[in-house]
């Protein structure tokens, strides 16, 4: 069977139906895209003449390969996250019959870092930066951004669940978030404390009705552009590397640093390590314990 972008799409659809994540998926299908580029300027032509010499050959094709956005090679994350797209598209061939793939490689090791921290104060600080821009709209992108902080940092979701939530799963009245798209497909319910549940509300029923009237439609996402449409992951950081710009902090800020913040502080506050675990959707007491070493130490 020849290589082509049909072959590509129907690995989306699979990945899709196998209720991967929307990240995943769309990481998924790019790096095997890229895979399907490389193999265009080679003599392979059919999925059975790719063999264990040419996935050797685009691993050091990858290790070779410089970086776009920044000076340097490839980092250690990038290649094993094509390893896993490359050993995804040959489950989906062999299990929908389109053939075989060996992909005999071993991810690199990576060398954990120190896991970045925002301090109680820091995390006010970008509390107090919401609203304070000079967009024509910043009211609005005000009481959005607090509702942004309330789901990343006040309920600890992941990147792709928190972009994947629809307004129809806060429920409000009985103050609990349900995450229908949980990792490896997981849902569970995680609770609304006062002030998350106020912002929360201020921005549905308010800036989030003001923003839908300015296209006159309905939409399911729970957090909206300008434009109307679904804020993707990308956008939902910028507006919190945004706010910790305005507060002046100095570290690195992405979504999942506010989910290490909140699973910091819940165990400073004294929370059960269980309690926490469940908090996060983990699905090991192993993937908490993690942030007790960090709990212990003094804020900085």
């Amino acid at each position: 069977m020849e290589i082509s972008i049909i072959v590509i799409e129907g690995f989306e659809r699979w990945l899709v139906a196998m209720g991967y994540a929307d990240s995943t998926v769309y990481g998924s299908v790019n790096y095997v895209r890229d895979f399907y580029l490389w193999l265009k300027l080679t003599p392979v032509k059919e999925i059975s003449q790719i063999d264990g010499k040419v996935i050797r050959a685009y691993y050091n094709h990858l290790q070779k390969r410089t970086n776009k956005r920044k000076p340097g090679s490839l980092s250690d994350n990038y290649i094993n996250s094509n390893i896993n797209a490359l050993k995804r598209f040959s489950r989906y061939l062999q299990e929908s019959g389109k053939g075989v793939i060996e992909i005999d490689l071993q991810r690199r090791t990576i060398t954990a870092k120190p896991k970045i921290i925002l301090t109680r104060s820091e995390v006010q600080a970008m509390y107090k930066a919401c609203g304070t821009t000079r967009d024509v709209h910043a009211a609005l992108l005000g009481i959005r951004d607090r509702a942004i902080l309330g789901i990343y940092y006040g309920c600890g979701l992941r990147r792709s669940e928190g972009e994947a939530l629809n307004v129809s799963d806060v429920q409000l009245k009985e103050k609990l978030i349900h995450v229908r798209k949980g990792k490896n497909y997981r849902e569970r319910y995680v609770p609304l404390t006062g002030q998350v549940a106020d912002d929360l509300t201020e921005y549905i029923q308010v800036a989030r009705k003001k923003i839908l009237s300015f296209k006159h439609t309905r939409h399911e996402a729970l957090f909206l552009s300008m434009q109307v449409k679904r804020l993707c992951g990308n956008q939902l950081i910028a507006r919190v590397q945004m706010l910790a710009k305005v507060a002046g902090i100095q570290k690195e800020v992405g979504l999942h640093i506010l989910r290490h913040s909140i699973a910091t502080h819940l165990l400073q506050s004294g929370m059960a390590l269980e309690e926490v675990s469940q908090f996060l959707g983990h699905s090991s007491l192993e993937s908490t314990q993690i942030y007790t070493h960090i709990a212990h130490e003094p804020e900085s």
